[in-house]
């Protein structure tokens, strides 16, 4: 059941459109990442839907109220959502236990909800600290605490993980999510980050130029991203010419079958993820010549040339490598239009 709807959300800033008509479903219980390179609006849509900035047209509806359209503008403390920022900003002079706190009514203190708020996110102890006395992980669980205190039907993190090394924030990171799926909290992630995006996130809605260009498991986003653009912010990818005809896409690396059958003809692209593509045995697959390779540890980046193709490919090899390779691919690509692919192969 759709808990949060977003419809033709426009907002400009100095002069310049933002977001242009942006349409976001948010399903109960559900936690959806935006996904986005920086200045694509993902930022000024969460803004919106917290209520901080009012839209220039469009409807918000939260599980049937309406929080914004033409001529009606509910402000952000009355619309019943909690809201992580990027830094935390926690107040240094103010106790764990007094941040958590911090906007809650006196009934609702008395009733315990600071206590149980630090208990959901394993603060409990720390009560009497003050932020700079914990980590950067314990601040950010306590930036969550405080928006989960008040039981919001709605919680908003605005890549809240990007002050982090990677390692914490891989850390936090689940650590938060695991919190929200205790919770049964429906949540929205901003994030440029697409390894976080999928790790995070049951829906991930792809942002563009001010629109959802997107939305989707991230198993399909992933898999069959809409076009290139996405399949590049969303991972390692392949770009191969090729001619469509009778179901089947003919590339350098041989006939390669689209998803589903898509009907295509003429010149196309083909896509695919560098992990569809594995050495085969000598004389089998397709003859690839080896223009360079680099040890990576867990895998090993190879430079391959295949006709006038020159392919960058992530490996599970060590060792000495043939001049001469010969590769097979596994799974469908995914095909686009000439003009949507760019024409030109290799691995961006």
């Amino acid at each position: 059941m759709t808990f949060l709807r977003v419809e033709g959300l426009w907002k400009r800033h100095a002069g310049q459109p933002v977001l242009r008509g942006v349409d976001l479903d948010v399903p109960s219980q559900t936690i959806v990442a935006l996904l986005g390179a920086s200045g694509c609006g993902k930022t000024t849509l969460l803004r919106l839907i917290a209520g901080f900035d009012a839209a220039e047209d469009g409807r918000i509806v939260m599980d049937g109220r309406v929080l914004e359209q033409p001529g009606q503008h509910v402000p952000a403390e009355q619309r019943h959502i909690g809201y992580v920022p990027q830094e935390g900003t926690l107040f240094p002079h103010l106790t764990v236990a007094d941040n958590v706190g911090f906007g809650l009514t006196r009934a609702q203190r008395r009733a315990g909800r600071v206590e149980e708020a630090l208990a959901l996110t394993g603060l409990s102890g720390l009560e009497r600290r003050y932020p700079h006395q914990i980590s950067g992980g314990q601040q950010q669980r306590t930036a969550l605490a405080r928006a989960l205190a008040p039981r919001p039907g709605l919680i908003l993190l605005d890549e809240p993980f990007a002050a982090l090394d990677l390692a914490l924030r891989r850390a936090v990171c689940a650590d938060v999510v695991a919190l929200l799926r205790q919770n049964s909290a429906t949540a929205i992630l901003v994030t440029h980050d697409p390894q976080e995006a999928f790790i995070s996130a049951d829906i991930v809605a792809v942002m563009r130029d001010g629109l959802v260009v997107q939305c989707d498991t991230p198993a399909t986003i992933y898999h069959r991203p809409t076009d290139a653009a996405v399949a590049e912010l969303t991972g390692a990818a392949i770009f191969l010419p090729g001619e469509a005809r009778d179901g089947m896409v003919t590339t350098a690396l041989g006939a390669l079958e689209p998803y589903d059958g898509v009907a295509l003809a003429g010149c196309v692209t083909a896509m695919l993820r560098p992990e569809q593509i594995s050495l085969a045995a000598p004389g089998e697959g397709t003859a690839a010549k080896l223009l360079g390779s680099v040890f990576h540890g867990d895998h090993t980046l190879v430079t391959v040339g295949v006709g006038e193709a020159r392919l960058e490919l992530r490996l599970a090899v060590a060792g000495r490598l043939e001049e001469t390779l010969y590769l097979r691919v596994a799974g469908p690509c995914v095909a686009f239009g000439a003009r949507e692919g760019g024409g030109a192969a290799g691995a961006r």
